[in-house]
């Protein structure tokens, strides 16, 4: 609790009757300037005050809103499944409870089949909600413009050679289909090892081709209540057909894509469940315009055949782990921008690091780096991605996984 401020000492005056006139002419001008100065200061309380109590005024509001919205009912999320002169039939999000309820006509003119609403304790409609793609689906990474070009990837030139011709030429030249008479493939599935540069391939497509990049793991689809994997699945696609050209890479689709088993739990259900969805889509990709498809994953074996079938991914092109000569490009390109001491020996690098992904590479070249550091250099030298590459190799002797572990 503030207090009040203290209040300045009122000046007294006292005049001696003997004085002379010149004597109390001097008191009283004295005591005027007193007089003015406490006045100043009363004047800057005053203000402070002032402006302390529009402070408190301002959270006295703030606090009365905060109070109105407690206690305001909690309003729920729902789809409208259907419509009639009865009223709506709207299930409600989680629960999938399908209620009847009364439309006002100020809402009916806006509802339709299919829209987000909000739902009181009643199961009335109290509000249609504009934007109905999943929020998840927005906090999906999202790059309009990604940085990755196509000299940023070294070691792949056949691999990416078959993505352009499936992603870019589409995009870019699809006259060119329609003289020769053929469909563009609908879909690429990148496999292979972690780090080899899937992710960079679609990446650098999607700057080459100025298509926003929409990218999402496939264990994002794996949803905790029945019928929410599909509305994001549905939700994504949706995304990508707003934000076309689009390029939508799938990272890890063997989560929610591996191949079905005779389980009955609830949750291999749902997975299914959403992996049907996610083939319908795809199905019907050829209506969705300048938007194209790449998936990824590490684990070709587990996928099932019907996301394999031509016509979902007509493309299947592994990406395997870089041979010496790869891992030379990569340690170059990885190496352009560091300011080296003196002539790096690429060669020697690239056959001391047998079974090091493209990844695995850029972490080295970053060690080496970090030895420079240490050591109060601006320059990098051969030395430094040996001690880089001992360090890594005593780390796995001890026992702790170093980068080349993850890729055996």
């Amino acid at each position: 609790m503030s207090r009040s401020p203290t209040l300045p000492d009122r000046p007294t005056l006292e005049l001696d009757p003997e004085s002379s006139p010149e004597e109390r002419l001097a008191a009283l001008r004295d005591h005027l300037r007193q007089l003015a100065d406490v006045n100043d200061q009363l004047q800057e309380q005053l203000s402070a005050v002032r402006d302390h109590r529009a402070d408190l005024r301002e959270e006295v509001d703030d606090l009365q809103r905060e109070n109105e919205t407690l206690k305001t009912a909690s309003l729920y999320l729902a789809t409208v499944e259907d419509l009639s002169e009865d009223g709506a039939v709207v299930k409600q999000h989680g629960n999938n409870q399908e209620v009847l309820t009364d439309v006002s006509d100020r809402t009916r003119e806006r509802v339709e089949v299919g829209d987000r609403v909000t739902i009181n304790d009643s199961f009335s409609i109290q509000d249609v909600l504009d934007d109905e793609t999943d929020a998840r689906a927005q906090a999906m990474e999202v790059d309009q413009s990604p940085s990755v070009e196509y000299a940023d990837i070294g070691g792949l030139d056949e691999e990416l050679r078959e993505v352009r011709e499936a992603v870019e030429d589409p995009l870019v030249n699809p006259e060119q289909f329609d003289i020769v008479g053929v469909e563009p493939p609908s879909g690429v599935l990148l496999h292979g090892p972690p780090g080899t540069g899937k992710t960079m391939m679609a990446k650098a497509v999607a700057n080459e081709t100025d298509a926003t990049f929409i990218k999402m793991a496939g264990s994002e689809l794996v949803q905790k209540f029945i019928g929410e994997g599909s509305r994001l699945v549905r939700d994504l696609f949706d995304l990508a057909e707003q934000e076309e050209p689009a390029i939508l890479f799938i990272d890890e689709i063997d989560a929610v894509a591996a191949e079905r088993t005779d389980s009955k739990t609830s949750g291999d259900a749902e997975v299914q469940r959403t992996m049907m969805q996610l083939l319908n889509e795809m199905d019907g990709f050829d209506e969705r315009g300048d938007i194209r498809i790449i998936a990824a994953t590490n684990r070709f074996d587990m996928l099932d055949s019907a996301i394999l079938r031509p016509g979902r991914f007509d493309r299947l092109i592994e990406v395997p782990e870089p041979d010496q000569a790869a891992r030379e490009r990569i340690l170059d390109i990885h190496t352009r921008g560091m300011n080296l001491a003196e002539a790096v020996d690429y060669a020697a690098l690239a056959r001391d690091t047998e079974g090091f992904s493209g990844a695995e590479l850029e972490s080295l070249t970053t060690e080496a780096g970090m030895f420079a550091i240490r050591d109060g250099r601006e320059t990098v030298t051969m030395a430094d991605f040996e001690d880089a590459l001992a360090k890594i190799q005593r780390e796995e002797e001890n026992g702790t996984p170093g980068y080349a572990a993850y890729v055996q």
